[in-house]
């Protein structure tokens, strides 16, 4: 996840025209992909993400998520006033069959134009190792990379985030450095690694690999 106001496991303007970057601005459309789909968050899917995301093992290696329902209906509606504002954009992240949220996806502004961004993800434990993550990712990646006019995405993860490091190397993230002491946690300072995904790395494995890197 994203170390901003909410997690984002990982842990993304402008080159696109502004009448593109208005009208996600003005709401985020639906994405559909093998299993999932990505859609606003509500304040429906407030309870499902208090109960999946405030688990120790979730929550050990993102920023504190909110402790109360009242805390996530606050950071959903954060979300929208941020996605209206241009600077940020959170994806709710339903499995086929389901109504609610189960996690999310972040991607936030690092610099005033978009150009570069920082993203981040975070999925109820029982979600792990479905597909969930691949699926949601790429759609992730291809809407702020076409439509938002991200250049340069970049994530972070704590170096003893094995899923969360392993994930973004699979999906073709270039691991840079460390970041040493970067991330406070618990009354520790951890060092995280800095991952980055360019556009023309993405659109060059689209050609080679055909829909998403393996």
């Amino acid at each position: 996840m994203v170390t901003t106001e909410m997690p984002v496991q990982t842990a993304i303007f402008s080159r696109i025209p502004t009448a593109v970057a208005t009208d996600w601005q003005s709401g985020l459309p639906v994405l559909e992909g093998i299993g999932i789909t990505l859609r606003e968050l509500r304040m429906s899917d407030a309870p499902a993400l208090l109960s999946l995301l405030t688990t120790d093992e979730v929550s050990r290696f993102i920023s504190p998520p909110p402790t109360t329902l009242d805390g996530f209906e606050r950071f959903i509606a954060w979300t929208i006033r941020e996605r209206e504002a241009g600077r940020y954009l959170c994806f709710a992240v339903v499995p086929d069959g389901y109504d609610t949220a189960v996690g999310l996806f972040q991607v936030r502004q690092l610099d005033p134009g978009f150009s570069t961004a920082e993203w981040g993800f975070a999925i109820g434990e029982a979600f792990w190792g479905s597909g969930l993550f691949a699926a949601g990712a790429e759609l992730v990646v291809e809407f702020a990379f076409d439509v938002v006019g991200v250049h340069r995405l970049e994530a972070r993860a704590v170096m003893q985030n094995g899923r969360g490091n392993g994930a973004l190397k699979k999906i073709g993230a270039v691991r840079e450095g460390i970041l040493r002491k970067s991330f406070l946690r618990g009354g520790k300072q951890l060092d995280q690694a800095l991952w980055s995904i360019l556009s023309e790395d993405w659109t060059r494995s689209k050609a080679v690999w055909g829909s998403k890197p393996n």
